[in-house]
């Protein structure tokens, strides 16, 4: 093998392995608080408060669901189970956009990675474009009765199976059917269980079905990132594309068809920053990437209807491209901090706690290749949770 590609390699692998060190402790910190927001509080306090069809929905529809720790994809479920217990359009078109753009996860990591200025403008952008967002739907879809809207399971682990939901169908889940019945075999714990049931319930569905689900597209991220760090020559997209609104359109036609979580994102955009991208081209890819993909697509317009999915996915695009332009625009001040924390977060040797932590991360990501995924319980049940023999 040539020097130059061993090389290459070694590059990769080493800038792929700082950004997993340095993200490790905050993607465990996510992942934690992620349990507690599982085990407390209550699935009914969300759908409950969405009922309405009028402004107010859709902004509650954007602050609750900017904390959630749901993917693109798994947010569909609860999505359509806003929908089917009343909420308008608009705020069932909020809540598919805030819940993926951003989480208590992904802020973490945003936090490690892209410095504090990231961590606090990615949130907020998050809650501002899919408030404008459901506000556009309302304006230009008229609402119907949401009968015809999909019916979600209830159980937890259904929130990670969107396929049955593009086909307008309930989850066939063996396991989620019985959970919902009292088996007690996974789901969400009761609001009256003990304390400490409470929190390890939330902590096993963080850590055991959560970080799978999201561990391995958070690996791609950081494996791209290493890629684009080791191979991509400094100011690339500068020269390339110059600035202003032509290096987000050109972000923007890669994010919208692409299928990555608000987490595994914020590795890549860091690695583009460090190539020349500007921060307002890193926002509309750290918006419109998690919030759209084909299969999201699909989904929004069996739940939405067609004009709502058209008006759902014009205002992703119109939203992150303002936010993007916006950001560079009126605060220059973001991108000489961002600079200053990149140039300066890798010049330092993680310490001995990011390096246990990764360790920690590692053999969490690692586990379910090893352990028995599925196993049977005296209900029928299958599933992670169900009891093992």
């Amino acid at each position: 093998m040539p020097h130059a590609v061993i090389e290459a390699i070694s590059a990769m692998a080493a800038a792929s392995l700082n950004v997993f060190v340095e993200s490790a402790p905050y993607m465990l910190f996510g992942m934690f608080v992620a349990g507690l927001l599982r085990a407390f509080v209550p699935e009914g306090f969300i759908f409950s408060r969405l009922g309405g069809r009028g402004p107010g929905s859709v902004l509650l529809a954007s602050l609750l669901g900017a904390p959630l720790p749901l993917c693109s994809c798994g947010v569909i479920p609860a999505a359509a189970e806003i929908r089917r217990r009343g909420a308008g359009r608009g705020a069932t078109a909020a809540f598919l956009i805030s819940t993926p753009e951003t989480g208590v996860d992904s802020v973490a990591v945003t936090y490690a990675l892209l410095g504090p200025a990231m961590a606090v403008i990615r949130p907020l952008a998050a809650v501002v474009t899919a408030t404008l967002a459901g506000l556009f739907v309302n304006a230009l879809d008229s609402d119907r009765p949401a009968a015809a809207a999909p019916q979600a399971p209830r159980s937890g682990r259904a929130l990670h199976a969107p396929a049955d939901f593009a086909a307008g169908l309930s989850t066939p889940d063996a396991c989620a059917n019985a959970c919902t019945a009292g088996c007690g075999c996974g789901g969400r714990p009761s609001q009256q269980a003990p304390l400490l049931v409470r929190l390890m319930a939330g902590i096993r569905y963080a850590f055991g079905e959560l970080l799978p689900d999201i561990g391995g597209w958070f690996v791609l991220g950081v494996v791209l990132s290493g890629i684009i760090s080791a191979l991509v020559p400094p100011d690339f997209i500068q020269a390339r594309l110059g600035s202003g609104i032509a290096p987000m359109l050109a972000v923007l036609a890669v994010a919208v068809p692409l299928y990555v979580c608000a987490t595994a994102s914020t590795p890549i955009a860091a690695a583009l920053l460090v190539k020349g991208l500007s921060p307002g081209a890193a926002l509309v890819f750290l918006l419109a990437g998690p919030a759209t993909n084909a299969a999201t697509l699909a989904v929004a317009v069996k739940i939405l209807g067609k004009r709502g999915a058209a008006s759902y996915l014009a205002a992703i695009v119109v939203c992150s491209l303002a936010a993007g332009l916006c950001l560079d625009a009126f605060f220059p001040g973001v991108a000489a901090k961002t600079a200053d924390f990149l140039a300066t977060s890798g010049k330092d040797a993680p310490g001995l706690p990011s390096y246990l932590a990764a360790a920690v991360l590692a053999a969490c990501l690692l586990w379910p290749l090893f352990a028995k995924r599925r196993t049977t319980c005296e209900c029928g049940c299958t599933g992670p949770d169900a009891p093992r023999p």
